[in-house]
């Protein structure tokens, strides 16, 4: 009877465990999703109460201190958490269903602050004037996050921010091994996604320093994140994603070109 009783006691604590993780999976999903959205905004300059060129003026030499410190703190977490050695060591400490969300919390909390604390730099490098020409180009950057949206569906979007973790995790189901697949934009790039964020990014129609310092070094640190996923790739898939290389340019829709 005292085992029974035990085991009993147990299986509402365990469905509670498990009910806590998914609802810390949604906020962590919800608070990506805000994140996101604030992040066309803010590129755009739409929307958003503070965009990349609004907000306290302040010297150039700290202007730029601040923004690559807060630019380099996104890159340091957004890389260090992917990694699998830190996955490893970090769910001793975590349970592996909110690994993923674990992850994407953060990755969205740093994203915010960058918005919060980046400091204007508004001289302009370029302006298009021709009100057609920079309809299409502001068109052509909203390209690019319609691909980086498209492209996270196309895999697996819930995964991929750590919201199937938790929903499988909540029905007791096991995460189904990974399996290399290649929908629709991976046969023609490896990293649709990151293509279209650099296409959002520079596609401006007024390009102000600040904005070219941001699109310049996450464009730097996109081909910086895609060297290390890929070395993380090929030991997941080895001798198949091997070929994918050969066979799939990296950003560029032509094969011999990046």
């Amino acid at each position: 009877m005292s085992d029974a009783r035990a085991i009993g006691s147990a299986m509402p604590t365990n469905r509670m465990l498990r009910f806590t993780a998914f609802l810390f999976g949604a906020v962590a999903y919800f608070t990506f999703l805000f994140t996101i959205l604030y992040a066309i905004g803010f590129v755009s300059d739409l929307v958003v109460p503070k965009a990349i060129d609004t907000g306290a003026k302040s010297s150039v030499f700290e202007a730029l201190a601040v923004n690559l410190a807060l630019m380099s703190l996104f890159a340091v977490q957004h890389s260090v958490m992917a990694r699998k050695g830190f996955k490893q060591w970090w769910t001793q400490f975590i349970p592996k269903s909110i690994e993923r969300s674990t992850y994407v919390l953060f990755a969205s909390l740093t994203l915010l602050l960058l918005f919060w604390q980046w400091r204007p730099m508004p001289t302009v490098v370029w302006h298009i004037e021709e009100p057609e020409m920079a309809a299409t180009v502001a068109i052509l950057s909203f390209v690019g996050w319609v691909i980086v949206f498209t492209s996270t569906f196309l895999i697996n979007h819930f995964e991929l921010f750590g919201l199937h973790q938790v929903a499988n995790n909540l029905t007791g189901r096991q995460m189904p091994a990974p399996t290399f697949r290649t929908p629709l934009f991976y046969n023609f790039v490896r990293h649709p996604i990151y293509l279209g964020f650099t296409i959002a990014f520079w596609a401006a129609p007024t390009m102000s320093v600040g904005h070219l310092l941001f699109a310049a070094v996450t464009t730097a640190y996109i081909f910086v994140g895609i060297l290390l996923e890929e070395r993380d790739l090929i030991d997941m898939f080895g001798d198949e994603y091997r070929r994918y290389k050969q066979r799939v340019s990296m950003l560029l829709p032509w094969r011999k070109l990046i």
